[in-house]
């Protein structure tokens, strides 16, 4: 019986539910004028609470209800569309109420989008004719009760366009990224967005309780029809959103352009082929030039084959003293020495210049002075520059990158020195780039993104935790000096923040899919927020991807931002830097065998690794230069001595005087170090390994000529004549060559780079040092060694003196013959140059040269590629190559606020603000216009905002906000302590924020802004309020350094700053033409809102210079050269010589320009003082041809026979010293490879022109 009745128990249970089942179906069946019609709900009240604390409603239609007053206020306040009865009850309307409170402080800002989302929900959840366009379409059982689990909802196109157009633009400043991407996981268009908004949440997940289906449309026969309430647009003038949040707004767009235009270079068509004008210009003026030239010559050419042009020629020569030419046939087959013997006879019945024959009478007597008294010169000389080397003692190298590329006055630097001061140093850069090993073959590299290299990563970031750097006996960690913007996690910027650093989420996230899910949602799933508490944009931690497809990235790019200082030679700094060091070195060795092994590539770089590496680098190349220096000591011993005979090398040869010669040039530069060391100037890179080859090539020349005018000297001539007479003859050509070096090289220090300033500076001292030891202690060297040679001394152990009778060195001198060099100069070399066609062609292919220079020198682009700076074997080479091409977002920009006036009185707030009321003109809606057209602004995104975000979160509608106690302290959200206590998943509310009132109601604002007492009141609790799901407008973090709050009680911030970002820049060209644009714009914007602004990024300081580079080469060339023409004058007081001299050294310049463009050097700081640089070594063979020439208007050809032996042996030894810079490892000796080719040109050049003065 028992079996029985409970058998029958179940059947009456099976009955009953079916029965239920039934009754339900038959209530899904009624007719629809039942089911759908006004004044009639789809779903009333709650029926449950999921598992993850998400309440769903009760899926049982009913007819509205009439809410009581208190809860018809309420409803009013919030969804003021709704009037009457409602769908909804108080609980529902508090959980709609929570629900929305996430959203308004992201929409606030504008008005109409912020309007259109609350009635959207509004009609959703309490509207009396709920029926007419929702329907319930699947139920769910949850904690017994049946519940909603899908409803259609039909929302009509013209409110769901209306909608998502009001809101796409509409931004969220903290993030530098718009509502839509957190709000609508970046949706395009409102189906993607309603389609975000309707996906039903997994446990624990983001979405909503139930699905959500919207439909456009309802069939007639179903009796519904879509929700239609009106939706505003942006552009309503009434509800004020600013021109940020709606650009489309018509008095946005009727506002002038933001933008800069490029500047497009002048080119016209001719047929198929575009040419720049200038180019075209540049032909057209060749073509008149050599016309003009021909013409000329032609004209010349027919007068000289007339017999009365001959005659007066003739008569010319006669009368100037010189009847030399007529001679010349004759004196073809006299000895070389008899030649030039003849020559000085010549010149000195020339009447030289009253500066130049001063100087021929100083070198006759000082010659003779050293002569007779070599030791005492030789000695006084050696103990003034050993004392100037005492100087080195206080040696020190500067290697900050900032105190070599700033000068002291630059904008830049005090832009840097205000930001760091007045808000917060930018902070330290510590990087990981690994990335995968390109297919060079196929162009392409495979996908980063794998389970594999994920798990590594990990291990990479273990290593990296576990560094404790030693500094003072004190351990320093990560933890220890990194950037945490909530005072809890490091903010590494890492791809594993998608698994909050841990490994253990790897799994338990879902692995690699996560991250694929985190790529679309990463500023809106709660799994996907960093560890500490942000959103983290993927482009940031991934590299080498094509638009937003994350997942063909190419790279892991690791970041590590650590905390700065102002005071560099602090605690802290010293710290970091122990810490980045020990980085550095884990890096070189175990991270990179470890990504080697894995078939990966690992890049690194640290804050202060450029510096670390300029130290390595100062002394890394002292092998290179003493090797250089035995190699032109080599050299130097070959070419002073006499041609080798087995029988008298050992006496005719000068080792121990190009020894000795090539140790004065070496204690000229150490006497420039020490007398700068001692003034307290640090030296610097391009000093230690430039100037050493500058000067021993400057020096070497010298000797050659000092020497080899001695032995063209006749040997029965006494010691001391010999002396005398070589003096006269090169002495004032050196001292003008020299004194122009000297001027030339200081020009530099006209530079306002420092490292390039105190280059020239102490180049120019080195060289001066140089030239008066040359006068005085090697002329005193070598009168010593010909008294030795005399004594039958042997080179090199003077002690050792050789009979007569073995030796006889003046044997072979008496009839010394030409050297092969000299005879070509004269036999071959000078008679073309002389043939007239020659001359044309000559002439004509160097002012080819010059206007195609020109031509080519407007391609130099500005810029110093960091390669350069760097050695060759440098790991910082790699990195800066894998940045260049991995990295897809720009360095950080801010645009800083001097003295914001934020008094009820004054206009700077809505100046300065982007959301509603703001001015359309705003700096912040200027801004955001710029990032509309980011190729030519170099603004990638709208500015992180913390006055928009501070007036959202005074604003009464963020009412989960701005919140106060009953006792007017701070009460923060209902979802931070001690509002509730941490739970699992959630938040346990305790009640104690249950008193909480909104800060302000509308009342108490002045058209919506608060008070000049209110402001400072709340700019506080602003900027110490941690953001969170209730509100995400707490300042702290993302504003904690983007006010400065000392002395704004007065009713001014003396300085405020607004943060946005560079688009990717790869080149040094876009980095000087985003600092140029940024400059530009802010300008403009100051200008109209009679506001100080300027703009600020890291590389500015170092960028500056570059913006009026072509000025300051300009600039500094025309000194140098000008300066060149000045002395030439006064020595020679030849108006001719000077301008010939000007002209070779502007077309050399100009030439080198031009070769500058084709080999891509870039122009800077260091290509300007190398072309100041050509100047100074240019002009000393076009000085020693000139003065050559200038007084023997007999014979060029005897001039160039003479001068072969010494200037263009000058131009090898040059070339052979300055070639050795190609071997230094930095990129400095690059620029040291254009110095070889310059004597050819200047040779040339001043041989053809000089001859127009004896023509």
């Amino acid at each position: 019986m028992d079996l029985r009745r409970l058998t029958l128990l179940s059947l009456l249970q099976v009955c009953l539910i079916l029965s239920l089942t039934e009754a339900q179906s038959a209530s899904n069946d009624k007719t629809p004028r039942e089911r759908h019609s006004e004044d009639y709900c789809a779903m009333y009240d709650i029926c449950g609470k999921r598992s993850d604390g998400k309440v769903v409603n009760c899926p049982y239609g009913s007819p509205a209800v009439k809410p009581d007053d208190l809860l018809s206020s309420k409803i009013q306040s919030l969804c003021p569309t709704i009037t009457g009865n409602v769908c909804c009850s108080e609980a529902q309307f508090e959980t709609l109420r929570q629900q929305v409170q996430q959203a308004i402080p992201f929409l606030v800002g504008c008005p109409a989008c912020l309007r259109n989302f609350l009635n959207l929900f509004c009609e959703l959840t309490c509207s009396p004719n709920q029926s007419l366009f929702i329907n319930v379409t699947s139920v769910d059982k949850v904690g017994g009760n049946l519940t909603v689990g899908g409803i259609d909802y039909f929302v009509s196109d013209t409110f769901g366009e209306g909608l998502y157009d009001s809101c796409k633009d509409v931004k969220f400043g903290s993030a530098n990224t718009r509502a839509m991407d957190l709000l609508g996981a970046r949706a395009k268009n409102v189906k993607e967005w309603f389609t975000f908004i309707g996906k039903k949440a997994t446990p624990g997940g983001l979405g909503s309780p139930y699905a959500i289906a919207f439909q456009p449309n309802a069939t007639k026969s179903s009796g519904m029809e879509p929700m239609n309430v009106s939706a505003y647009s942006c552009g309503d003038i009434s509800l004020g959103c600013s021109c940020g949040d709606c650009p489309s707004s018509s008095v946005c767009s009727s506002s002038s352009s933001t933008t800069t235009q490029k500047r497009d270079s002048c080119s016209l068509k001719i047929g198929n082929l575009m040419v720049k004008c200038v180019d075209l210009i540049l032909t057209v003026l060749y073509i008149i030039l050599i016309c003009v030239l021909l013409g000329w010559g032609l004209y010349h050419r027919k007068r000289e084959r007339k017999p009365a042009y001959r005659t007066k020629s003739v008569s010319n020569v006669i009368s100037g003293g010189v009847l030399y030419s007529h001679n010349q046939e004759k004196d073809e087959n006299l000895p070389m020495h008899q030649i030039i013997e003849d020559v000085s006879q010549n010149r000195n019945e020339v009447r030289l210049s009253p500066v130049q024959g001063y100087m021929s009478n100083f070198y006759r007597k000082y010659g003779s002075y050293v002569a007779r008294n070599p030791i005492m010169v030789l000695a006084t000389s050696l103990v003034i520059v050993i004392l100037l080397c005492l100087g080195l003692i206080r040696l020190k190298v500067e290697t900050r990158p900032e105190k070599l590329w700033v000068g002291p006055g630059s904008k830049a630097a005090e832009e840097k020195q205000f930001f760091d001061s007045h808000l917060a140093p930018f902070y330290r850069i510590e990087q990981l780039i690994l990335g995968t090993v390109p297919d060079h073959v196929n162009s392409t590299s495979s996908r980063i993104v794998s389970e594999d290299n994920i798990r590594f990563l990990f291990e990479v970031q273990k290593k990296v935790d576990a560094i404790r750097a030693n500094y003072s006996g004190l351990m320093v960690s990560l933890q220890d000096i990194c950037m945490k913007p909530l005072d809890k996690d490091c903010a590494t910027q890492s791809i594993l923040q998608y698994f909050k650093m841990d490994p253990n989420n790897f799994d338990n996230y879902g692995g690699v899919e996560h991250l694929n899910y985190c790529f679309e949602h990463y500023s809106s799933a709660d799994k996907c927020l960093s560890a500490f508490k942000g959103p983290l944009d993927p482009s940031t931690v991934l590299g080498g991807f094509s638009g937003n497809n994350y997942s063909a990235a190419s790279a892991f790019i690791v970041t590590y931002p650590v905390n700065n200082a102002i005071d560099e030679e602090g605690n802290e700094i010293a710290k970091t830097v122990a810490w980045e060091k020990t980085f550095i070195q884990l890096v070189k060795d175990e991270l990179l065998p470890m990504a080697q092994s894995k078939n990966l590539t690992l890049a690194f770089s640290s804050e202060s690794s450029i510096e670390e590496e300029l130290k390595r680098e100062s002394t890394a190349d002292v092998i290179t230069i003493l090797v250089s220096y035995l190699v032109m000591f080599a050299y130097i011993s070959l070419t002073l001595g006499d041609t080798p005979q087995l029988s008298s090398f050992y006496i005719s040869s000068k080792v121990l005087l190009g020894l000795s010669g090539v140790i004065l040039v070496m204690l000229s530069v150490l006497g420039s170090v020490g007398i700068f060391s001692a003034l307290g100037v640090k030296s610097t890179l391009i000093i230690m390994e430039v100037i050493p080859f500058l000067v021993l090539a400057v020096g070497v020349d010298n000797m050659c000529i000092l020497v080899h005018a001695v032995k063209r000297q006749e040997l029965e001539l006494p010691l001391e004549r010999r002396i005398s007479n070589a003096l006269v003859e090169v002495g004032p050509s050196i001292t003008l060559a020299s004194l122009s070096e000297v001027i030339a090289f200081a020009a530099g220090s006209f530079i306002s780079m420092p490292a390039c300033r105190v280059f020239s500076m102490f180049a120019a001292l080195a060289v001066l040092l140089d030239f008066l030891l040359q006068v005085t202690a090697f002329v005193a060297l070598i009168v010593l060694d010909s008294l030795r040679a005399e004594d039958k001394r042997v080179d090199c152990f003077p002690c050792i003196k050789v009979p007569s009778l073995h030796a006889d060195p003046d044997k072979g001198t008496e009839q010394r013959k030409p050297g092969l060099l000299a005879r070509y100069m004269k036999e071959v070399h000078a008679p073309i140059l002389s043939i007239w066609g020659v001359k044309i062609v000559v002439i004509a292919i160097f002012v080819a040269f010059a206007l195609a220079s020109i031509a080519l020198s407007t391609r130099i682009e500005p810029g110093l590629e960091q390669e350069i700076v760097l050695p060759r074997d440098s790991y910082l080479q790699g990195y800066f190559k894998n940045v260049s091409e991995y990295l897809r977002i720009g360095p950080p920009l801010y645009f800083v606020v001097k003295n914001y006036n934020y008094s009820s009185e004054s206009t700077h707030t809505n100046q300065l603000c982007s959301i509603s009321q703001c001015n359309s003109d705003s700096l912040l809606n200027e801004i955001s216009k710029a990032a509309l057209v980011p190729d030519t602004s170099y603004i990638a995104k709208p500015a992180a905002s913390w006055l928009d975000d501070f007036l959202v979160w005074v604003s009464p509608e963020a009412f989960g906000c701005c919140r106060k106690f009953t006792n007017g302290s701070y009460c923060p959200p209902d979802d931070q302590p001690p509002c509730c206590a941490p739970g699992e998943g959630s938040c346990v509310s305790l009640g104690v924020c249950n008193d909480c009132t909104t800060c302000f109601h509308h009342s108490d604002l002045h058209k919506d802004r608060p008070s000049t007492t209110q402001f400072r009141e709340k700019l506080p609790w602003f900027l110490s309020a941690l953001p969170s799901a209730d509100c995400a407008k707490g300042g702290h973090g993302a504003y904690t350094s983007s006010v400065e709050l000392k002395g704004y009680d007065s009713g001014i911030i003396q300085a405020s700053s607004f943060r946005t970002y560079h688009t990717p820049l790869n080149k040094q060209a876009d980095f000087v033409n985003s600092m140029r644009a940024a400059r530009e714009f802010s300008s403009r914007v100051s200008d109209s809102l009679k506001i100080e602004i300027f703009p600020y990024s890291v590389f500015y300081m170092f960028f500056e210079q570059y913006l009026n580079i072509w000025k300051t080469a300009l600039v500094n060339l025309a000194i140098a050269i000008g300066a060149v023409f000045i002395v030439c004058l006064v020595i020679t007081c030849s108006l001719w010589s000077s301008a010939i001299i000007l002209l070779v050294l502007t077309m050399i310049v100009v030439d080198l320009m031009g070769v500058m463009a084709i080999l891509n050097i870039q122009l800077n700081a260091v290509s300007v003082v190398n072309l100041v640089m050509s100047v100074g070594i240019a002009v000393e063979f076009c000085v020693h041809m000139t003065h050559s020439f200038t007084p023997d208007a007999a014979d060029p050809v005897v001039d160039c026979a003479r001068l072969g032996q010494g200037n263009y042996m000058n131009g090898a030894n040059l070339s052979r010293g300055l070639c050795w810079c190609w071997f230094v490892r930095t990129g400095w000796g690059f620029h040291c490879v254009g110095l070889c080719m310059w004597w050819f040109e200047g040779n040339m050049q001043c041989l053809e022109l000089s001859r127009g003065t004896g023509a």
